[in-house]
């Protein structure tokens, strides 16, 4: 499993992780809906457990996958800042080009 992380993304989601009251939490990105050949995405900070799949990126951060759901793979993160601040979440890989 992959998981791709912008520049931007990236210095959004470290500045979280290094606040005092997120310390040992991980960020796990899941399927908040999935219909036909698509989904839609969110992220939380957790802590991680056990069996919890866990896939290191390009930019030193950890993210929890569900491995059993194959919309994960390929999922990628971005932070834009126009038109509307705030993070996209898209599957290029399997043609999820949209806002999801």
């Amino acid at each position: 499993m992959s998981v791709k992380i912008t520049r931007n993304a990236a210095k959004v989601i470290k500045k979280e992780l290094d606040k005092e009251e997120n310390k040992g939490l991980v960020l796990k990105v899941l399927i908040t809906h999935a219909h036909g050949d698509h989904a839609h995405y969110g992220m939380d900070l957790v802590k991680p457990k056990e069996n919890d799949h866990i896939v290191s990126t390009d930019k030193e951060i950890d993210v929890i996958l569900d491995k059993d759901e194959p919309l994960l793979d390929g999922v990628k993160l971005d932070y834009l800042y126009f038109p509307q601040e705030g993070f996209v979440i898209t599957n290029p890989s399997k043609g999820n080009h949209g806002d999801h």
